[in-house]
């Protein structure tokens, strides 16, 4: 099984001639952003992974406002700051964690919101329904001789309180006012049209300023606005230069030698602005590694995809680790969630089946039962659908809040999956995607994860396109893990199971 889909993973290179002309024709350095001395980035890499600036700085304000609200108070309180740390630094550390993942699935960290004044008003008591109470509880963790120990936590949740409410108004205002960034597109096709959907959609900081022609693309139908191509006639360093363009971004389909004015994008990158290719862009906006555009020379030539032995031991420590604490936290709700299946419906409290794992090794996953004894009663596998007849009352609950997948961290412990990477799939359906859409094994060059980054940007697939539009996802995680990103993924999670998103 892993020989054949070895073979399906590599097997565009065959119909890619040219795959070093598109690598060293990309962003330099493959994937990695070019840039200069121009303005700050809108994106950020940290670790290998994308993070919007006004998200970084969002995440940092709230972080600073709290770490602040504690320094003054212990400092007119306690009379000093040297029990600030030592006593309640695990509690402002835990505060700040919470208010992330509070604060993330309420949408307040949002690139692009578009909120109501209702929908605005509706988050921000839900996030305070949720900060108040963990707050509270929290602080009352002090040490009951502590001096001042009510005012500390008063303070608290006053701070929290403007947080939540500063968070509202911050997002709302960024979403129509701050820095923009300025960028131009080289290309007039339907790659470039896509660059402005995607910046429209998710970066209200971004402004496309125009469209330059590629020699390549002369006598083409545009498939952008017309009213925004520049002419092609005038160089373009001397139109980035005369629009004060930020970043240039290449989306051309064709980009062999000659299609590109590589001098002229050599000249905009000295003079400080930023440039990268189609499929960076896509990576760094959407978190995703587009199908449509990524060529086999871009992921080979390019950075990423590495599974070094520090990186590996570093990974399964901290799965060993996490996994053994969720798994003493949650024995209590597993226990229940058992005796509520087994009163429930017939059959089984645990539901086992073969899945594919890292290079389509197989092995039993276990998860709650929550569909009917009989849900394949045909023998034929078949995806979970939208209000699915085969899914029990108590089912429907444990997907909803993600409870079924619970005894799946028995097997990170036994290193059969990670608590992080793409949804460990059954053979039959990938013998199936694999045949059908490009890349589909290279999900499986690392282990299969109990969450990932497809399940918490992606709703629960149930079609071939839905599994393509993951594998997108997929890609991403598996080009630019680490342990930044899992972390970063397992509060996503906890923000997707407290909203219900996605589940089916």
């Amino acid at each position: 099984m892993s020989t054949l889909l070895t073979v399906h993973a590599i097997n565009p290179l065959a119909d890619e001639a040219h795959a070093v002309t598109d690598a060293l024709s990309s962003c330099p350095g493959g994937s990695r952003e070019t840039s200069g001395a121009g303005p700050s980035p809108t994106m950020i890499r940290i670790f290998n992974h994308y993070l919007h600036r006004q998200t970084l700085l969002r995440i940092l304000a709230d972080l600073g406002f709290i770490l602040l609200a504690m320094i003054v108070v212990f400092a007119t309180q306690t009379g000093g700051l040297e029990q600030l740390l030592p006593v309640a630094g695990p509690q402002v550390v835990s505060l700040a964690a919470g208010m992330f993942v509070i604060n993330s699935a309420s949408g307040l960290y949002q690139t692009a919101p578009n909120f109501t004044p209702t929908q605005a008003i509706a988050r921000a008591a839900l996030a305070l329904l949720l900060a108040l109470p963990l707050t509270w509880l929290i602080f009352g963790l002090l040490p009951a001789d502590m001096e001042s120990r009510e005012a500390v936590r008063l303070a608290a949740l006053v701070g929290v309180s403007v947080v939540v409410l500063r968070r509202v108004y911050a997002t709302a205002w960024s979403s129509s006012h701050g820095a923009r960034s300025r960028i131009l597109v080289l290309g007039t096709g339907p790659a470039a049209q896509q660059v402005t959907n995607t910046l429209r959609a998710v970066d209200p900081h971004a402004q496309v300023v125009g469209y330059y022609p590629s020699p390549s693309e002369a006598g083409a139908e545009p498939a952008v606005d017309t009213h925004m191509l520049l002419p092609g006639a005038r160089p373009l360093t001397e139109t980035a230069r005369q629009l004060e363009v930020d970043e240039i971004v290449v989306a051309l389909t064709e980009r062999r030698a000659g299609a590109m004015p590589l001098r002229h994008l050599l000249d905009c990158k000295l003079l400080g602005i930023r440039v990268c290719d189609v499929n960076t862009h896509f990576e760094k906006t959407l978190g995703q590694i587009r199908l449509g555009h990524a060529l086999a020379g871009w992921m080979v030539f390019g950075d990423g995809f590495n599974q070094g032995f520090w990186r590996t031991a570093i990974k399964r420590l901290f799965d060993i680790v996490l996994s053994l604490g969720l798994i003493v936290g949650t024995l209590p709700l597993m226990l229940l969630a058992a005796l509520a299946i087994k009163l429930d419906s017939r059959g089984p409290v645990l539901y086992r089946q073969e899945r594919l794992g890292q290079h389509g090794r197989p092995f039993m996953v276990a998860k709650f039962r929550s569909m009917r004894q009989d849900a394949e009663k045909d023998g034929k596998p078949r995806w979970a659908s939208v209000h699915d007849d085969r899914v029990t009352r108590v089912g429907a609950f444990i997907r909803k809040t993600r409870i079924d997948e619970l005894p799946q961290l028995f097997s990170v412990l036994k290193g059969e999956m990670s608590l992080v990477g793409p949804r460990p799939e059954r053979g039959y359906f990938v013998e199936q995607l694999t045949e059908q859409i490009p890349y589909f094994a290279v999900r499986q060059s690392v282990k299969p994860g109990v969450t990932g980054w497809a399940q918490v940007r992606y709703q629960y697939g149930s079609t071939v396109e839905d599994a393509a539009e993951k594998l997108q996802y997929d890609l991403y995680y598996v080009k630019n893990h680490s342990l930044f990103l899992d972390i970063m993924i397992l509060f996503e999670t906890v923000a997707v199971v407290l909203t219900g998103k996605g589940a089916r």
